[in-house]
């Protein structure tokens, strides 16, 4: 056997093994999704045709006579471009009487403090919390200066917030969220909003290409995902804004962490906190029966750095820090044991899916040597060909129901635009899998936690309009 030989020998065995280990990989992920398809449809014709089911609009939360006082913790690092806006338009939009804006942050982020400063000069429901420590630590550590900050305040002035509700700086609220959050705290540690990414369309088509990716996996998480936790009964994850945690269930955690609730040693306490704390419940409340929901909106990384940095960061604290951090639950409970080996599975997806490129780049060098060599390119068994049909047909059952789920909260021309926003979505996966090992083997090793933040934008009044979010 040649040298030529042996090189086409080697390219059909990388051909041929990474092919049948990537349409393994693809048929078990593919039926796990389809499962969860079929629990949602389940779920969505018991809502559709059963009796007893939650009001779906906000009508059916009245507001209190005399509404409870909410604190809304903000933290912010290196945020003074967004602080202060957001702050303004959340005081505008918030329909409620008695809730307190905190807004953590450090000593040597002298911009973030002035920007947030200035909306707290001109309206005493902010309050500005600097902490002891220099940034950035990690957005719990900062949270847990703003928990020291609410229990000071309330031992001097008196009166006891019901629920600490989470934002980020760059969040544009819903003027009925408080409402909801207090309508459910009383039985439910948390409550989860949808959070709805905004598309941005003003720049180029990568920017639109990976800011729109967002909206469709949030599209398919908050839409149907959450839907099916909530349904089955398994622990929900926290998206870190948009979420209230009762406070009696933050003062169980402060006197079971010396009086810091958050998990400072975590990338994702967010996440963390909700499966912790019990049995929350997801709010998919609209304004009215044909109206909006009442959700969480916000643009998210629209550069391939950037969301890199922020997907390497989830997948750190979920998928990698997750196993020995979280752990699972006890043996018999299949739901959460499911739940949660789907939030972990995202390396190994990964993995399948770099499997399954590299079998396609050898393929098509397999045929090329083969046709300038005259020999016969090996066929598929049959068992390898029956394989690859079912993940076609998977695959394109999953490409229709983002597409779906997509429609349904952007309308049909996003649904149609999720199709090449999967192929993207698919490369930010495989750059951020190799961030988050080597982010993973640093912790392993004792490297400091820091926020690893991305730069945010908060959307101009024109935005706003044109998203149907003005005043």
């Amino acid at each position: 056997m040649n040298v030529g030989e042996i090189a086409i020998t080697a390219i059909d065995a990388v051909t041929r093994e990474t092919m049948l280990f990537a349409a393994v990989g693809f048929l078990i992920g593919g039926l796990d999704d389809l499962l969860v398809d079929a629990v949602y449809l389940a779920v969505a014709a018991r809502r559709r045709f059963g009796s007893a089911r939650r009001p779906a609009t906000i009508a059916g939360y009245p507001a209190r006579a005399v509404p409870r006082r909410i604190a809304v913790f903000v933290a912010a690092w290196d945020e003074s471009a967004v602080i202060g806006r957001m702050l303004r338009s959340t005081l505008e939009r918030f329909e409620h009487d008695d809730y307190r804006i905190y807004v953590g942050t450090y000593p040597n982020d002298r911009e973030t403090i002035a920007a947030a400063a200035a909306v707290a000069e001109k309206d005493d429901r902010v309050r500005v919390v600097i902490g002891s420590d220099k940034g950035p630590t990690t957005k719990a550590d900062c949270l847990n200066a703003i928990w020291g900050a609410l229990a000071r305040d309330e031992a001097t002035h008196g009166g006891r917030a019901v629920a600490v509700v989470i934002h980020d700086a760059e969040d544009v609220v819903h003027r009925h969220e408080l409402r909801v959050f207090d309508a459910l705290i009383d039985t439910h540690p948390t409550v989860q909003l949808p959070v709805v990414p905004l598309i941005e369309r003003k720049k180029d088509l990568k920017a639109a290409l990976v800011s729109g990716h967002y909206a469709d996996e949030f599209a398919d998480s908050h839409g149907k995902q959450m839907v099916v936790r909530h349904a089955i009964g398994a622990g929900l994850p926290l998206a870190g804004v948009g979420c209230a945690i009762a406070r009696d269930a933050l003062e169980a955690l402060s006197g079971a962490r010396n009086g810091r609730p958050f998990d400072a040693g975590s990338l994702t306490e967010d996440y963390e906190l909700g499966l912790l704390v019990g049995q929350g419940t997801f709010a998919r409340v609209r304004e009215s029966e044909d109206g909006p929901l009442i959700a969480v909106h916000a643009y998210f990384p629209d550069t391939i750095e950037a969301a890199v940095k922020q997907k390497a960061r989830w997948m750190t604290g979920i998928a990698l820090a997750g196993w020995d951090r979280v752990g699972w639950s006890h043996i018999a409970d299949w739901r959460e044991h499911w739940m949660r080996m789907r939030d972990r599975r995202a390396p190994t997806a990964v993995l399948v899916l770099a499997a399954a490129y590299v079998a396609l780049v050898a393929w098509g060098l397999s045929e090329v040597a083969h046709i300038l060599s005259g020999t016969p390119a090996p066929g598929l068994a049959a068992s390898v060909s029956l394989l690859l049909t079912v993940n076609l047909g998977l695959l394109l059952w999953r490409l229709a129901s983002r597409a779906l789920f997509t429609g349904m909260a952007y309308g049909p021309v996003e649904a149609v635009l999720s199709l090449p926003r999967a192929l993207a979505g698919n490369l930010i996966a495989l750059l951020a899998a190799r961030r988050a090992v080597w982010r993973y083997v640093a912790m392993l090793r004792g490297a400091p936690l820091r926020w690893d933040k991305t730069t945010h934008a908060f959307p101009d009044d024109r935005t706003l309009a044109e998203e149907g979010l003005a005043g």
